[in-house]
This record gives C-alpha cells, sequence and structure tokens, in this order.
C-alpha cells in the first residue's frame, strides 16, 4: 500500500518523521526535531509541507487508498465529487481547513478575519495552527487577515509579530494585528482611526449669560480662565449627544442641541493623532449646578460681556473667532449646522448629517 502523502511530504522534512512507518501528520506537528537542528521555522516547514502534499494530489497519487491527512481520514468509497480524483483533493484539503486552519469569517473585500473567541488555549497550538493557516490562506487566494487577540492571549502576541504579523491599534481588551498575505503588492488594509473627537458646549440662558468652568487639570495657559465645558465624545455617541452629555457631567445643567455652529480639525494633537473639536450652541432647560468634583474646581453662569473680555480670548485669534460666531448666532445673523436622521442606500445604516437649512433672518446682518 502506497504511504500517506502527509507522510512523504513530512519525511522529506524531519528524518523523525519517518521513523517507525506510517506517522500521523500531528507527530510531525509536534515533533521533537528542533528548528534550530534542522534550521527551518515552524511555518516555513509547514508551508512546505502543505504546499507538497497539494501538489502530489494535483499528480493524482489519491487513487483508492485513504488519505491519510493530518490524522483524518475517510472512506475511499466515498465517490470523489466530479468522477475523478479531483474529488478527494477537495475533500482532503477541505479537512485540513476544518481541522486546523483557524476559525475565520470574510470580510466585505475577501480578507480573512480570524474568530478571537475560538482561538487555541496554548501557544504551541496557535503557532501550528497560525503556520498552516497563512499557507492555506495564500493557497486560496486571500490577501488581508486581521486577528484580533483577547488581554487572556496576549502571549500569542510574539508569536504573531515573528510570523510577519504587524500592530494596527489597540483597547483595553484586546489588540488588533495584520498581515498582509502578497508581499509583492502594497498593502491596501485600511489603517487605524486617525481622529479624536471632542466637543465644546456654548450655553446661554435667556439672561445673556454663559456657562463656565473652572478646570482642576489644565495647562499654565489657561490657569484661572472661565472656559467653555468640553470633552470627547464616546465610541458610537453622535456629536450632539455627546456635548449635551460632557455640559451634564461636568455642572449639572440639562440643555437641548441646537446647532453645530463652528468646529475646528487640528493635527499632531496626542500621540500623533488628529483632532475635530465642534462648538455646539446649547439650550439650558435648567439653571442649578452641581459641579463633578473629580475633574471641575468651579462652575457658574458669567455675563456673555464678561466672559468675551477674558485676556486668553482677546489675545488668541481662534478662540476669538469662536466667540464672534457664537454672537452672530445669537443675533441670527448666522446658521449653524442642525443634526438630521437619515439613511443611505449605500450602505442601509441610520446616520446623521449635519446642514443648515434656513438663512439668517436679521435683514441688518450685512450692514452690522
Amino acid at each position: 500500500m502506497e504511504s500517506s502523502l502527509v507522510d512523504t511530504a513530512a519525511a522529506t522534512l524531519c528524518p523523525a518523521a519517518a521513523v517507525g512507518g506510517r506517522r500521523r501528520a500531528g507527530s510531525f506537528l509536534n515533533c521533537s526535531c528542533s528548528s534550530k537542528e534542522y534550521r527551518v521555522s515552524a511555518s516555513y516547514s509547514i508551508g512546505r509541507m502543505l504546499s507538497g502534499v497539494r501538489s502530489a494530489a494535483r499528480k493524482k497519487l489519491f487513487r483508492s487508498e485513504p488519505a491519510d491527512l493530518l490524522g483524518i481520514s475517510w472512506s475511499p468509497d466515498s465517490p470523489p465529487s466530479n468522477g475523478t480524483d479531483g474529488g478527494h483533493h477537495h475533500h482532503w484539503w477541505t479537512a485540513l481547513e476544518n481541522n486546523f486552519v483557524l476559525e475565520s469569517s470574510e470580510d466585505e473585500y475577501g480578507g480573512v478575519v480570524v474568530d478571537a473567541d475560538r482561538l487555541p488555549s496554548d501557544k504551541a497550538a496557535f503557532a501550528r495552527s497560525l503556520a498552516a493557516s497563512l499557507s492555506y490562506w495564500k493557497s486560496v487566494g486571500k490577501k488581508g487577515v486581521w486577528l484580533k487577540l483577547p488581554v487572556d492571549r496576549s502571549e500569542f502576541v510574539p508569536i504573531a509579530v515573528k510570523e510577519g504579523f504587524k500592530y494596527h491599534h489597540a483597547e483595553e481588551a484586546y489588540v488588533m494585528l495584520t498581515y498582509w498575505i502578497p508581499h509583492e503588492e502594497p498593502c491596501m488594509l485600511p489603517a487605524n482611526a486617525s481622529h479624536q473627537v471632542g466637543v465644546g458646549g456654548f450655553v446661554i440662558n435667556d439672561q445673556m449669560e454663559v456657562l463656565v468652568v473652572q478646570e482642576k487639570y489644565c495647562g499654565s495657559s489657561l490657569d484661572g480662565a472661565w472656559k467653555l465645558p468640553t470633552g470627547f465624545i464616546l465610541a458610537s455617541e453622535e456629536i450632539f449627544t455627546g456635548a449635551t452629555r460632557e455640559v451634564k457631567e461636568e455642572t449639572g445643567v440639562d440643555t437641548e442641541f441646537v446647532d453645530v455652529v463652528a468646529f475646528r480639525h487640528a493635527h499632531n494633537v496626542a500621540f500623533q493623532k488628529s483632532d475635530l473639536f465642534f462648538i455646539c450652541m446649547l439650550r439650558p432647560t435648567s439653571n442649578n449646578i452641581k459641579i463633578d468634583e473629580t475633574e471641575i474646581q468651579a462652575a457658574k453662569w458669567m455675563p456673555l460681556e464678561e466672559f468675551v473680555k477674558q485676556p486668553f480670548i482677546q489675545e488668541d485669534h481662534m478662540f476669538q473667532k469662536i466667540m464672534d460666531i457664537c454672537i452672530q448666532r445669537l443675533r441670527k445673523c448666522y446658521c449653524g449646522l442642525t443634526a438630521h436622521n437619515v439613511i443611505s442606500r449605500f450602505d442601509g445604516r441610520r446616520s446623521t448629517l449635519y446642514y443648515n437649512v434656513s438663512e439668517p433672518e436679521d435683514v441688518n446682518c450685512n450692514a452690522s
């Protein structure tokens, strides 16, 4: 009887794999022969083995005998899918995929997203599966691979990096790595998010008083200054809800969103990230102030004229321009961007489009 293709391929890579007759490919993957002795890496060895097995299958070495593929066999009585030996080729390659390739799904661009919830439990098994997976994905024409490693699998990170994976981004609970298979082509995987998004609330009441705060922790340029409540929006949070939430958290005052009056775009703000900062006009629906003592030193309602005359506004062109716009908005000489819910046929998702819906009302605006 013929020896299995896997045994033959394994024997070409590791003499110990051929000792004692037919050995399972699982034995090859766990073989005591070290890469130091044979000067080949695990991924290279497995890749060569899989390539050898596929090549042999294409030469129709699978005829009537069951193939002992990585310890998996099937009945020779099972008819090939197309009446030729190609059916067996399909069966054994599917068996490899189902038993040694990491569980994954396809992204919308034909790439691979590894299932983070079904990773192997130990480093050795992960290393073997990752090497076999890369060989398989390359053979079926995949290009991009996304590998999400949770905190409880952080010991897998060096293994993936050694295989050629690159860091993409990290969150509290995981690190995301990527791999671009066709090294001769430019990588087309999207980069990590490039921006952080902040909001500021311009809250003014009927007495023309602005809600302002003094922060506990601020730069020397703002020491002692009264400023608008500001903060970062959360993941999956709208700009307008982020603005009202930040005002509520810092001052205890409830507000309603009116419109976005302006936004600033800056670069290399924090860790080489760019920054989008939206100034939102808000209408107060309550007046009592209760500060968040972990962040805020003090908060109060300050007359608009007094607020604008502060040196940090008068001496800064950007802050001065923001206040000019807010005042023009109060006089109805300027229209901000209001929020509108829309659904695009492009992706079928609900989103918010900000645009202006009216002309300035004050006929004297152009003359002033």
